[in-house]
């Protein structure tokens, strides 16, 4: 069960402000900002979308193979997610630009404004998914998640070249990419993952509407937070999972990636789709109680009761038997 994670690895710089943003913006001068916030604390984080879905893949048992371009700062992140199960052999390496890096500051109400620098990201393009599959043999799915918009787009070619499922995750790159990029990364997809504010914007940088959308993935998953995760398909019932409840959120960076994983796995695992997102969930749950988006650890018995306090026992069968190498 092969998955190439393609996308963005970074470096997280992770700020907390003690106010709240809202507070700070003014209604009437949104046309002119300049604000400036005086943190609490920073955290240095290992952090990149495709690394953090890659080390929660990793963890979970599987051995993803990460694509992704960094800097030559990368050898110490590269050790870490070795140890952590992920497959790193085809990360280019730039010989002149730093790992990409993410500043992001959350305020009281858990709201964040954040910056990213692409850095070694905008050579990403220059790696081509064939070389992956000579070395790594047969992919089962490959995951597009945001990285420099030529480098997704052409992942995504090559798939189709191929005849390998992909997954498209656009997420924070929909705001760099032009309808007709838009409509190819997601036209064909086997899964389309957005959240809330993201499907919005997709359908209206795309000018698909919701049913065209469904008319051309196998599945789009949405998530909606608290509220959890909706599963829409063109010719099934939409399948709402509700969130695992945390009892304190710690950090809540990473989370999307962390459900993605979870889901991810489950669906490599062949198990029931419900299942696949529940797992999901309480991967994206134990996420909120760290700082940093690779400083969890899961636990076997605490995954399946996370899972069995919110929906019951239905799923913990299928799941522990895929758990086992947990501790």
């Amino acid at each position: 069960m092969r998955i190439a994670v393609t996308g963005s690895i970074a470096t997280d710089h992770l700020m907390t402000f003690p106010g709240w943003f809202s507070e700070q913006l003014l209604a009437d001068r949104l046309d002119r900002v300049s604000l400036s916030f005086l943190a609490d604390n920073l955290e240095v984080r290992r952090g990149g979308v495709a690394a953090n879905i890659a080390f929660g893949l990793g963890v979970l048992g599987l051995r993803p193979a990460l694509v992704g371009a960094v800097g030559a700062d990368f050898e110490p992140y590269r050790v870490w997610l070795k140890d952590h199960g992920v497959d790193t052999d085809s990360v280019r390496v730039s010989e002149k630009l730093h790992t990409a890096r993410f500043v992001c500051t959350t305020d009281r109400a858990q709201n964040q404004i954040a910056t990213f620098y692409a850095g070694a990201m905008a050579e990403a393009r220059e790696i081509d998914l064939r070389d992956v599959v000579a070395r790594t043999g047969r992919l089962e799915l490959v995951l597009v998640s945001p990285d420099d918009p030529e480098a997704m787009l052409r992942h995504t070619r090559t798939c189709r070249d191929l005849g390998i499922p992909f997954a498209a995750d656009p997420s924070q790159q929909l705001a760099r990419l032009d309808g007709g990029e838009v409509r190819e990364l997601v036209d064909g997809a086997r899964f389309l993952f957005t959240n809330e504010y993201e499907t919005a914007l997709l359908l209206e940088k795309s000018g698909w509407s919701e049913a065209e959308v469904l008319r051309r993935v196998g599945a789009w998953v949405t998530t909606h937070g608290e509220a959890g995760v909706r599963i829409h398909g063109a010719d099934r019932a939409t399948l709402a999972v509700p969130a695992v409840q945390a009892a304190g959120v710690v950090d809540p960076t990473g989370v999307g990636d962390a459900f993605r994983a979870g889901f991810l796995a489950g669906t490599l695992w062949g198990v029931p789709e419900r299942c696949a997102a529940q797992l999901g969930c309480a991967v994206a749950a134990t996420v909120l109680d760290y700082v940093g988006t690779q400083e969890y650890r899961l636990h076997r018995d605490s995954l399946l009761d996370r899972i069995r306090t919110t929906y019951g026992v239905g799923c913990t069968a299928t799941l522990v038997t895929h758990l086992r190498e947990l501790s």
